[in-house]
């Protein structure tokens, strides 16, 4: 396998993001992390989609550790300043969800919250049929564990064929366009920060193919037995849905309906797109540790 890794000079001076990297190996791959807060306090767990990186999560961070929370950040292989197999081949489903429950085991957290958006949640949510001891509670936004068995939206083709067609993913420019508010172009630039040329940008690119939509994909068995396990997932479950997101639109109705632990819970949508943790961090901090607090 050959792994590329980013200078660290390309994560200096970014705008908001002034936390300590940290590492965890992972057989020959080493995957990148912020851990802030009290080593004592509750553990929220914050996974990013494609084709952001940790980054994503630097406006709700101040009001996760101003509640008194421990927040943890990894960059997922193929992102942010985690190490990136170079060819498509070597990024699978299975290797994703793998070496996120490695980095779990690393760091020997206690059960979590878990944040997930995007593929953060076609991660963490099949993590969570699997083995649901890990997880405390779970909020979910913007996302979604596809079984193949229903059609996904035409936005979604429409990315997914731009993913392979594109000379450059312009990343930071994707992520810009997946958000109600406007990005400066030194927040547009901290997106691109982790990929200095298109070699890098094998796990970007690969992401929208992994996405099950068709019952023969190779990930669909197991999203379908993660699925049957989340019904009976009785911890408590919240969603927390952008009100301008095509991608993932009507979803959060589709787990409030299947999970046990989403039950009499306050569901909420807040005022944003695709990418929420932009246009709505500081509100889906205090929804976090209202929830952590309440549960």
């Amino acid at each position: 396998m050959e792994i590329l890794r980013t200078p660290d000079a390309r994560f200096e001076h970014l705008p908001g993001w002034a936390y300590e990297p940290r590492y965890v190996q992972l057989g020959e791959l080493r995957l990148a992390y912020v851990d802030e807060g009290p080593r004592d306090g509750a553990v929220v767990l914050c996974l990013h989609g494609e084709p952001s990186w940790g980054y994503l999560y630097r406006k709700m961070m101040p009001g996760l550790l101003g509640a008194g929370l421990r927040v943890v950040v990894p960059d997922l292989v193929g992102f942010g300043r985690s190490d990136k197999p170079a060819a498509a081949s070597d990024y699978t489903y299975q290797r994703h969800v793998d070496w996120m429950k490695g980095f779990l085991d690393a760091l020997a957290l206690p059960p979590v919250t878990l944040f997930c958006q995007d593929w953060g949640g076609l991660i963490g949510l099949r993590i969570a049929g699997e083995e649901p001891a890990r997880f405390a509670r779970i909020v979910a936004s913007n996302t979604f564990l596809p079984t193949g068995e229903l059609p996904l939206p035409p936005a979604f083709f429409a990315w997914q064929q731009f993913s392979q067609s594109a000379p450059v993913l312009p990343v930071g420019g994707i992520v810009s366009r997946g958000c109600a508010s406007a990005l400066t172009a030194e927040v547009i630039a901290a997106y691109d920060a982790p990929f200095p040329d298109p070699s890098y940008q094998a796990g970007a690119r690969q992401f929208p193919m992994l996405v099950p939509s068709s019952p023969a994909d190779p990930a669909a068995a197991a999203n379908q037995l993660a699925w049957r396990a989340l019904q009976t997932f009785s911890r408590p479950f919240l969603t927390a849905f952008g009100d301008a997101d095509p991608i993932t639109r009507g979803a959060d109705r589709a787990l409030q309906a299947a999970i046990a632990g989403a039950a009499g819970q306050p569901h909420t949508t807040v005022r944003g797109g695709h990418f929420i943790q932009e246009d709505a961090g500081p509100e889906l901090a205090s929804i976090i540790a209202d929830f952590v607090a309440r549960t």
